[in-house]
């Protein structure tokens, strides 16, 4: 009542009359706006209702709320499990301070003593933060030859004026958490008191890729080796230029490609020619030159939706037919996945499911529809999970591994240079891999770079 134009004291100086007409007007127009929003927000698509994927949506996008709001409060209800910090023993403590009553709190007499078991409260803080700065004095000797000779820096110290674990922090500040050069120098000169500009983090930048470059080629040299891999690229920026960002998931490693193709070359360029693995991938044409695929699901329930969302009664009507079966489909995989139905009777119950889509498909073809004659045609790409032990149905690993990656284009739009696009494709696969394989990405990283600094072999992420 309180958004109306009219007060409460003006509408209960009206008539009566008047009054219950207006009321009546009221709360029919309130009724019915409340009716067209519910009516706008089944309407609205996202990823959750509709073909479009995941990507489509911002990352802080809020979803529609498909139940009513809870009335209870914010935060740890009444009786729920207690979850707190774990004390660290007393020894890694750096400052112990003891503690004790002075008088007791009931009559105030002097106290002395010991407790054998304190309450302990532990408080964590950050030291004050000064950078550590090692200063090198190359004297230059005369002979008594007359010539004069310089001393040369201990191996291992670089030609600049940042160390190993300087440049570490700096390149997973960007290629990692995700912030601009500007960023890292603010972070520098304001945190960690360390004079910093952009152009220097440009050049910290250049040197990590140099450092984890040969980790990367070793990555991508076992490429080709791979019995299975899930690939998908996304659209990205290297200057004025379109570029796509590749990622290929192996089952221990991900390899990040930055090209400015996203033709079947850059398949070629990475996997050789000949290729016998099997690639989880959607249903686009680059990927046809490869001889064993499987085609993701989670696309093809898109794909299956989009049918379901035209105007057009023949498409609607297989698109629920063809949506049925995926459901069992994805039932029977859960129960696979989880131990409760074995590989044998997964494959023996997937039979019929799997003559229904066909059978549904063909329908489609001879109907017109063009995604049907697709998927019939090429039908044996829809079952190498069902004939394949190992072989996922979806391409959800490699669409998990793009998803730091979209969001970092989001907010940087792109790369500004190739060697911006080395960075990034070489930071994206250290991170993800080391994710992959639970390695401290700071650590392996700060190696990295010690080695390049000593002119040592870089270390390996292959597990080899």
């Amino acid at each position: 009542m309180s958004s109306l134009p009219i007060t409460p004291e003006q509408l209960a100086a009206l008539p009566p009359e008047f009054r219950a007409i207006l009321q009546a007007v009221i709360d029919h127009y309130e009724e019915r706006i409340a009716a067209l929003e519910a009516e706008l927000a089944a309407t609205r698509k996202t990823p959750r209702n509709s073909s479009l994927p995941p990507s489509s949506e911002h990352p802080h996008a809020k979803p529609l709320a498909e139940k009513p709001k809870s009335k209870r409060k914010r935060g740890g209800q009444p009786g729920h499990q207690k979850h707190e910090r774990a004390l660290i023993p007393t020894e890694q403590c750096q400052q112990v301070v003891t503690v004790k009553p002075e008088r007791c709190r009931r009559c105030d007499k002097k106290l002395s003593g010991h407790d054998s078991a304190p309450l302990r409260h532990q408080v964590w803080d950050l030291p004050p933060i000064e950078p550590h700065v090692s200063e090198f004095q190359l004297h230059r000797l005369t002979c008594t030859c007359g010539a004069t000779t310089c001393a040369a820096l201990p191996r291992g110290v670089p030609r600049g004026q940042a160390g190993p674990r300087l440049i570490a922090l700096v390149t997973l500040l960007m290629g990692c958490f995700r912030q601009s050069k500007r960023r890292v120098a603010l972070f520098l000169e304001q945190v960690l008191n360390q004079p910093c500009s952009p152009g220097w983090v440009v050049k910290l930048q250049n040197q990590g890729t140099a450092a984890l470059r040969p980790c990367y080629d070793e990555l991508a040299a076992q490429l080709p080796t791979e019995e299975q891999l899930s690939i998908d690229e996304t659209p990205n920026k290297q200057g004025p230029d379109k570029a796509w960002l590749w990622t290929m998931v192996a089952a221990t490693y991900t390899l990040f490609a930055f090209r400015t193709t996203r033709a079947a070359t850059v398949l070629t360029d990475l996997l050789g020619t000949g290729y016998e693995g099997v690639v989880n991938c959607d249903r686009a044409k680059m990927y046809f030159l490869l001889s064993r695929l499987q085609w993701c699901w989670a696309h093809l329930k898109r794909d299956f939706q989009a049918l379901i969302d035209s105007g057009d009664g023949t498409k609607k009507r297989l698109g629920h037919d063809l949506m049925r079966p995926t459901r069992k489909m994805f039932q029977l995989w859960a129960r696979y996945r989880d131990g409760t139905l074995t590989r044998r009777g997964f494959q023996r119950l997937m039979k019929p499911i799997r003559k229904e889509i066909e059978d549904l498909l063909l329908r489609g073809k001879f109907a017109g529809i063009g995604m049907a004659d697709e998927l019939w045609r090429h039908r044996e790409r829809l079952w190498t999970f069902v004939d394949v032990e190992g072989v996922e149905p979806t391409n959800n690993a490699s669409e998990r591994a793009l998803r730091h990656a979209v969001i970092w284009r989001k907010l940087s739009f792109g790369t500004q240079s190739e060697a911006g696009s080395r960075f990034v494709e070489t930071m994206l696969t250290v991170v993800e891999t080391c994710r992959q394989r639970s390695i401290n990405v700071f650590a392996f990283v700060t190696t990295a770079i010690n080695a390049h600094l000593d002119h040592q072999p870089a270390p390996s992420l292959t597990g080899a």
